[in-house]
């Protein structure tokens, strides 16, 4: 007697998200079975300790073979072998690249080398992270800073282009690029209140209002290195500090528009030339390398603390620096107004998001 059979034969390849995220995640296969047993799955599913092995072994391998096409995520999207949809390529992609923000503060403003690297050690034991997850995070940021630090065009677009990220971690990746080519620090102890999130902003600023590509978009490495022109130019706005009268017009004009608008009004006026001294004297000395460098912790020490010691709020901030920025513009022989509000539009953007209350 004839049977027909009707039969299907596929070979798309299946990806269990939860075995995914352990396996970036850095544990081992035996690890990772025993999370999935106390995950309830095993009466879930009524599959035995042995099948559920098997079937973890089965993902690691595949996702060991993809590590290779995560690499270069075009080669994932074009390639063959593995057959999954556009959505699972984009989960893959995403998650792959996706980093931890204890790790990230560790390194953020960092080398990008073995030396480095070698320190991951100890970044594994302080964030709980484990050294296996470390070690693909910082390979992917040294990858992508390495394949884009010479590129033309915005900084953004080009990690989106050749790495598939979604606008938010191309983003993120763009500002672990330009604080690695800067070098900035972020690690000294007065600055570990500010968040990744909080120096992205702020990378974001930069990008867009002090790089050479903020004035010339047809400039190699437009995105990535600082404009030392408008650096050197910076040291001309010290004529608001070094001439009395201008010094004496600037804190008036100042003062006359945020009496009885600011909570700390007297403390304000007291202390206008010191602030305006700090955050003059930081924009003079960023033509130098190693200023460049500690431009947050600059403006930590010498703007942000001696205002929360007098308890400023984070609106006396927002106030005080628009019309210090504002008053500038109305001194008639200050000449500098574009320069000044380059320099102030970034660094007032800067220091509320630092400003913490």
């Amino acid at each position: 007697m004839a049977v027909e059979l009707d039969v299907f034969v596929g070979n798309t390849t299946l990806i269990d998200k939860d075995v995914y995220r352990l396996w970036l995640d850095g544990y081992s296969v035996s690890d990772a079975v025993a999370m999935r047993i106390d995950s309830g799955i095993l009466e879930q599913t009524g599959a035995s300790p042995d099948v559920l092995e098997s079937d973890t072994m089965d993902h690691y391998r595949t996702f060991q073979m993809l590590e290779r096409l995560l690499h270069s995520p075009p080669k994932l999207i074009n390639q063959l072998l593995f057959q999954t949809p556009p959505s699972m390529q984009s989960m893959l992609i995403e998650k792959y690249y996706t980093f931890d923000e204890p790790f990230v503060r560790e390194v953020l403003g960092k080398k990008l080398s073995k030396g480095t690297k070698k320190d991951l050690d100890d970044v594994s034991a302080k964030t709980a992270i484990t050294l296996k997850s470390c070690r693909r995070q910082f390979d992917n940021f040294k990858r992508v800073f390495k394949l884009v630090e010479e590129m033309k065009g915005p900084l953004v677009e080009n990690i989106q282009q050749n790495f598939l990220l979604s606008d938010q971690l191309a983003g993120d990746y763009a500002a672990v690029v330009f604080f690695a080519n800067n070098r900035f620090e972020t690690g000294k102890k007065k600055l570990q209140n500010l968040t990744f999130e909080d120096f992205a902003h702020c990378a974001e600023q930069l990008i867009r209002n002090w790089t050479l590509g903020a004035v010339d978009s047809n400039v190699d490495d437009m995105d990535v290195d600082l404009d030392r022109e408008f650096l050197q130019d910076l040291k001309d706005l010290k004529v608001l500090i070094s001439d009395k009268d201008l010094l004496d017009q600037h804190k008036s004009l100042v003062c006359t528009v945020l009496r009885g608008k600011v909570s700390v009004f007297t403390e304000m006026e007291a202390n206008f030339k010191n602030l305006s001294r700090a955050l003059i004297n930081i924009a003079a000395k960023l033509i130098h390398t190693k200023d460049v460098r500690d431009f947050f912790i600059d403006l930590v020490e010498k703007f942000i603390e001696p205002c929360k010691s007098d308890r400023w709020t984070s609106s006396d901030i927002s106030l005080f620096l628009t019309q210090y920025t504002n008053a500038a513009r109305a001194l008639d022989a200050f000449k500098h107004q574009a320069l000044w509000d380059r320099y102030m539009g970034t660094t007032k953007s800067c220091i509320m998001k630092m400003y913490h209350d």
